[in-house]
């Protein structure tokens, strides 16, 4: 397996309590053949469709079986490893992300099986930008703070879908002065170890200084309302 231009975190190992269905909430058909977790895949394939190598490293648990078997369809699009989540490490996302960096390798993207976000080259940019930063992340505007108690919150600054992130708080429980949610998060190789920090409540969160790219619409699927 050759080495990866770009790796990519896929966290499959949430027990999808607030969505409520019977399958994972990444299996949610959106249209004929289509599921969440494809929408949230595109900017993943966009990476590949660039010419980049792209690795997939997909952490899961047993009850997420299907979910594993469903991602058999893009093997041929880019590698794909699958990690089981170490339960050494936190339960949730932030346990999640430790759990597959070990089996990353260059700059690292964040992507969330069900947060779809428009522009499938949203993530490329955001990669690419890592030649001048460390950080980068695809979020969009938001100003209602229920919202923004629930996401990754960000402070932002900028025009024309460019932006800078000031500030930034997961799930903040004060979202004054808060503006915009991320969707996804793109970093450099030396800094992915502090990507844990993106996702852990009250972490020196390392997305502020980030560059931040707005696109018109970010949606969660947590919910079966989302």
């Amino acid at each position: 397996m050759p080495l990866p231009d770009v790796s990519v975190v896929l966290p499959c190992a949430g027990f999808g309590t607030r969505f409520g269905a019977p399958y994972p909430k990444e299996l949610h058909s959106l249209a004929p053949g289509v599921t969440v977790l494809d929408r949230s895949l595109e900017g993943v394939v966009a990476l590949a469709d660039s010419g980049l190598e792209v690795r997939l490293v997909v952490v899961c648990r047993p009850h997420k079986l299907d979910t594993v078997s469903y991602l058999a369809r893009y093997a041929g699009k880019f590698q794909i490893v699958f990690v089981f989540q170490d339960e050494a490490f936190e339960p949730g996302l932030e346990g999640a992300i430790r759990s597959a960096l070990p089996m990353t390798h260059g700059p690292v993207a964040l992507v969330l099986p069900d947060i779809v976000v428009s522009g499938a080259e949203s993530l490329l940019s955001a990669v690419r930008q890592l030649s001048t930063t460390d950080w980068s992340v695809v979020a969009v505007e938001e100003r209602d703070s229920g919202v923004l108690r629930e996401m990754g919150a960000l402070a932002v600054t900028g025009e024309n879908g460019v932006a800078k992130v000031e500030a930034a708080a997961e799930k903040p429980d004060d979202p004054t002065g808060f503006n915009a949610f991320w969707g996804m998060v793109a970093v450099s190789e030396h800094e992915a170890h502090r990507l844990p920090d993106v996702v852990r409540k009250g972490a020196d969160n390392p997305l502020a200084g980030a560059f931040a790219l707005l696109v018109d619409r970010i949606v969660n699927y947590n919910t079966p309302g989302g």
